[in-house]
């Protein structure tokens, strides 16, 4: 979709299998970005440099970190950044957002984006992993979860987009350009609205509290905003993903998402917000029935994006998790996948 194309029509656009990301891409301090040629996509990934323990092989488990609906790897900078010291930390840019081109089957269902991610973890060979997912990334990580339990050893889950009829009001907004002709109409609309004011948009949408975020992040922020608006397929992504969420609302079945979630076996951390305008509140008392071995983390002045809002505070109950996800196991006479298998003194 060219610039001047209505959003949401899908254009063909040829897969690199280049790990060098592209120009202009954002890597802080600290961070390494890669592109992953996989199956049907190529996959931009994001990691952290922590402080390893000892010598020699990096001892740190594995973790995986997915976005939500318009936004990208960098939305993981702050909580990576928190647990780099204790997991092997990787954040996923799903197909069509942040650095990651669209995928080559144009699929940007809550199933398709989960076999993004499967593919990846199958193909780099990192699972069990700590799976972490905010909002649409949450959909895809129950999921994942749910049809691949091997790959999972713990699911944390911020915000998690799960099916929720009716959707609370300030949902409504977003869950329209799901209809024909609406992002259009807004692209038309703002076309002329400058970076700033877009993202002020954005960020008193999903922060509790706007104030908190800094000039300096503000400013980051709204850079990366106007570069992704760049993108052909921006408005296609969009629209195609966020019709995969209603879609996922619908489906009945086995492939229900609240079915779903009562499938998963692993440890779950559920954080939400109580100032959330985007998932409500009130889906916690459901969630946290639904996932069998869950525990709760509620920030009361957090809105969807607990994990960029507080990470001191998300960091600290995923390191709880983990702790006692590795307790248990060691109790129970079970070698905890995010360990490193022993070596045979027979070489067997």
């Amino acid at each position: 979709m060219s610039p001047t194309q209505e959003p949401g029509t899908r254009t063909a656009h040829p897969r690199s299998a280049a790990s060098v990301p592209p120009c202009g891409s954002r890597v802080g301090k600290g961070e390494t970005l890669r592109m992953v040629p996989l199956p049907g996509l190529t996959v931009a990934v994001r990691g952290a440099r922590g402080e390893r323990s000892g010598e020699g092989r990096d001892t740190r488990a594995p973790a995986l970190y997915v976005h939500g609906l318009g936004g990208s790897s960098l939305n993981w900078t702050a909580l990576m950044r928190e647990l780099a010291d204790e997991v092997d930390g990787e954040a996923l840019d799903l197909p069509g957002f942040g650095d990651s081109p669209p995928p080559d089957d144009g699929d940007y269902s809550v199933s398709g984006h989960a076999r993004a991610v499967i593919r990846y973890l199958d193909a780099s060979g990192r699972g069990p992993v700590h799976l972490v997912g905010n909002s649409l990334g949450g959909a895809v990580t129950t999921r994942v979860a749910a049809v691949r339990p091997d790959l999972v050893r713990t699911l944390t889950l911020v915000s998690p987009a799960l099916p929720e009829i009716p959707p609370q009001r300030t949902a409504l907004p977003t869950a329209l350009l799901a209809v024909p002709g609406v992002a259009g109409l807004f692209d038309r609309l703002t076309r002329d609205w400058p970076a700033e004011r877009r993202t002020g948009g954005v960020l008193g949408l999903c922060y509790g509290d706007p104030a908190r975020v800094s000039p300096e992040d503000f400013a980051a922020a709204a850079e990366e905003y106007a570069r992704r608006l760049e993108l052909p397929y921006f408005w296609d992504a969009m629209v195609r993903s966020t019709r995969g969420i209603v879609d996922a609302y619908t489906l009945g079945g086995q492939h229900a998402l609240w079915r779903q979630a009562e499938r998963v076996l692993a440890p779950t951390l559920l954080v939400y917000g109580g100032r959330d305008q985007l998932v409500a509140f009130r889906m916690l008392r459901r969630a946290s029935a639904a996932f069998r071995d869950s525990r709760v983390l509620v920030l009361p002045d957090a809105g969807h994006v607990a994990m960029m809002e507080y990470p001191e505070i998300v960091a600290g109950a995923v390191r709880e998790l983990m702790d006692d996800t590795a307790r248990l196991t060691r109790r129970t006479g079970d070698r905890d996948p995010a360990e490193p298998t022993p070596a045979n003194p027979k070489g067997d």
